[in-house]
């Protein structure tokens, strides 16, 4: 596994033929499922990217949507790609299967990059080497003056890449790798709806990769602004810890579960950039999703074929 790239990233070329072929450095995998609407926005991010726009496609793939509506336009370097198999890695592994990069990144359509995003995700690969996995910020923001209880909570929560990081692990919303773990790992767990990220994450490093966090590479999140949104998310993820990977693994979530979140009551009240009015509130938010957490739970392990899709 190569440690260094011989030539800077922005420059390099596919040299599969005599002729001289542009080719993407990077590729985007990009799942959707019922979010369509919410995909110009993401395309006009990607088109401000200050990284050059022939230097990267972007590969978005329906997941099964039952209200299928692309946008009429399309630029140069995005494709439409179909996943019929259910679940965001089903469909990422789909997009790498398809993907002419040599670095595969991802993002889901509800993100909005950063203008410099790819360029200080493809600088750091251009330090890091090939044997790395890079994981960049992920934001929370809401549009609203006068946020509601579950956006809140949401901001306050958020996607804490840093601290994923930092225990071998990283979201998908914000994520680069060589298209060499393809050939080493297979791609993601595609009978996962949730945690298939750290999975794959995690078995990289076993396999040799490192990973690394990228501060300056900024992807915003909308908060979610109802209960039904935050507990779909919460069952999504429960489905994910007690359904899959090994019988410890599976063990561990389920006592885990039985617990109070101390270490998440803990990180809400000691989020000092927040009025203390909010971190109570985030704090009442997390007690009550902790019994449907429970009762998830519960019902998973006496039905695990009815897991949460999206």
């Amino acid at each position: 596994m190569s440690g260094s790239l011989s030539t800077p990233i922005s420059k390099q070329r596919w040299n599969g033929s005599a002729e001289d072929v542009s080719w993407p450095t990077c590729s985007l995998i990009v799942p959707v499922y019922n979010h369509w609407g919410l995909v110009p926005e993401l395309l006009e991010c990607l088109q401000a990217q200050t990284f050059p726009q022939e230097s990267f496609e972007v590969l978005l793939v329906d997941n099964g949507s039952t209200d299928y509506e692309p946008p009429k336009s399309l630029p140069a370097n995005v494709r439409i790609l179909n996943c019929e198999t259910p679940g965001s890695y089903a469909a990422r592994n789909v997009g790498i299967e398809a993907a002419a990069g040599d670095w595969l990144a991802f993002t889901d359509a509800d993100c909005r990059p950063d203008t410099r995003w790819l360029e200080a995700m493809l600088d750091r690969a251009q330090q890091e080497g090939t044997s790395a996995v890079l994981a960049g910020a992920v934001e929370m923001y809401t549009d609203s003056a006068c946020p509601n209880a579950y956006e809140i909570y949401d901001l306050i929560r958020g996607i804490p890449q840093a601290h994923y990081v930092r225990r071998g692990y990283a979201a998908t919303a914000n994520l680069l790798v060589h298209r060499s773990v393809k050939a080493m790992l297979g791609g993601f767990d595609s009978t996962r709806y949730s945690g298939g990220d750290a999975a794959f994450c995690r078995r990289a490093c076993a396999s040799g990769y490192s990973i690394h966090f990228v501060s300056e590479a900024v992807v915003r999140h909308p908060a979610r602004e109802s209960w039904k949104d935050v507990v779909s998310k919460a069952r999504r993820i429960k489905g994910g810890q007690v359904l899959s990977g090994s019988v410890r693994t599976r063990v561990y979530w389920a006592l885990r579960t039985m617990m109070p979140p101390l270490h998440l009551y803990y990180r809400y009240a000691m989020a000092g950039q927040y009025s203390l009015r909010y971190r109570v509130i985030a704090l009442a938010v997390q007690s009550r999703l902790w019994g449907h957490e429970l009762h998830e739970m519960l019902r998973l392990l006496l039905r695990p074929a009815r897991r949460e899709r999206q």
